[in-house]
C-alpha cells in the first residue's frame, strides 16, 4: 500500500468519524463525496464534485452532493470559500491554515502560507486591542509579463 493511499484513507475515516460524531448518517453515496474531497487538490465547486463522485458511485445525484456539502459545513468537516471569480468552492476544513490567490485570468486557486504575513496580522490586531480569532485572506491576482 502506497502511503498516499493510507493517507487518504486516514483523511476520509477522518472526515467519516467527525461526521458519525455528530449523529449523521454515512450513506454510500456520502462516502463518495467525502472520498472525492479527501483526494481534490483543488477547491472544486458543487458541480465537479458532482461528476467526480459519479465516477465512485453512478447514483450520486447533483441533489445528493449539494445536501452532503450543506452537511458536511454544518459539522465543520468541509469550508466554504466564495472567491469572487465564480460560485462556492469547497476544501476539507482540517488542513492547516492558508490563505489563498486567486487567479483573475484562469481562475485558478493557488494556496500558501507566509509566517511574515501571519506575524504581521497578529501585530496589527494587538496594536489594536485584539487578538485573531480566525481569518481568511484572500489575493486577487494577475501574472505579469
Amino acid at each position: 500500500m502506497k502511503s498516499s493511499d493510507k493517507s487518504l484513507r486516514d483523511k476520509t475515516g477522518r472526515m467519516t468519524q467527525s461526521l458519525r460524531d455528530g449523529g449523521v448518517r454515512v450513506t454510500r453515496q456520502r462516502e463518495a463525496v467525502l472520498r472525492v474531497l479527501a483526494e481534490a487538490a483543488d477547491h472544486p465547486d458543487a458541480t465537479e464534485l458532482h461528476r467526480r463522485a459519479r465516477g465512485v458511485d453512478e447514483s450520486v445525484s447533483l441533489a445528493t452532493v449539494y445536501r452532503t456539502l450543506s452537511v458536511l459545513e454544518r459539522e465543520g468537516v468541509v469550508q466554504r470559500h466564495s472567491f469572487e471569480s465564480g460560485g462556492a468552492r469547497f476544501e476539507v476544513a482540517d488542513q492547516a491554515h492558508h490563505d489563498h490567490i486567486v487567479d483573475v485570468d484562469s481562475g485558478e486557486i493557488i494556496e500558501f502560507r507566509n509566517e511574515r504575513i501571519e506575524e504581521l496580522q497578529r501585530q496589527i490586531a494587538a496594536e489594536m486591542g485584539y487578538e485573531i480569532v480566525h481569518h481568511r485572506l484572500e489575493l486577487y491576482c494577475r501574472k505579469r509579463g
